[in-house]
């Protein structure tokens, strides 16, 4: 999490020494706490060992491009992250901002060009951060531990699966569009609705529900889904 205003702990992902270190620079000079690493798994286990609250990221690595890296990133956080690379083709661009990056550097850029960008990220990730914890009848979700109990017993829940109920449940009682639930958990703009409705289906047995006998999870047919407290057994 951020530590104070305008102050933020950022993982710059970047092989060569020159930028690396001239990153570093600029960014600790803006009081950012700032660590760093130049290859692709370095990077992954930081950000499932100590997650930072944002990632600089550039595209040209040397065990892995990219490219793949914020595809495996996705798949195990949702920090925020900056692409920084010299390319410059939109189609790229955009194919990685559907991918999931919050935003897009080509370089060379500035050090301010950067700091605006950064604080930009940095403000839209904490008007979108719920609170740490989630309550919905007896659904308990610990966002920071990443942990969910029904009724006082612990839900074994996949990553993903936790990210959807968690997302659901921060927006209790109203309906959310499958384009959004793909948005904003999945990080895809485009995708196939049946993903979601696998994740829904996987998620009710383990709340102990059906789609035919809802308990906390209601599909509104071509609209989407509502989480809600339930009501009494009969």
């Amino acid at each position: 999490m951020a530590y104070g205003s305008g102050m933020a702990s950022v993982l710059v992902v970047e092989d060569d020494a020159n930028v690396r270190t001239a990153l570093i620079r600029e960014l600790s000079a803006r009081s950012h706490v700032v660590r760093s690493v130049g290859t692709a798994m370095d990077a992954l286990r930081e950000v499932t060992q100590s997650p930072p609250d944002v990632v600089i990221l550039d595209l040209g690595l040397p065990d892995l491009d990219g490219a793949e890296v914020l595809k495996m990133l996705r798949g195990v956080s949702d920090v925020p992250v900056i692409i920084a690379t010299a390319r410059d083709d939109e189609p790229e661009i955009v194919r990685l901002l559907n991918a999931g990056a919050d935003d897009y550097l080509i370089k060379p850029f500035s050090a301010e060009h950067l700091s605006a960008r950064l604080a930009a990220v940095l403000r839209r990730s904490a008007r979108s951060g719920p609170s740490a914890e989630i309550s919905v009848g007896g659904l308990h979700i610990d966002l920071d531990r990443r942990e969910a109990r029904l009724d006082g017993a612990p839900l074994e829940l996949t990553r993903r699966e936790f990210d959807l109920l968690a997302y659901l449940a921060a927006r209790p009682g109203r309906v959310v569009a499958r384009r959004e639930l793909l948005a904003e958990v999945w990080r895809q703009a485009y995708g196939d609705d049946q993903t979601i409705d696998v994740h829904l289906s996987w998620l009710r047995r383990k709340l102990g529900e059906t789609a035919a006998e809802p308990r906390y999870l209601h599909t509104v047919r071509g609209v989407g889904v509502r989480l809600a407290e339930p009501g009494p057994r009969a």
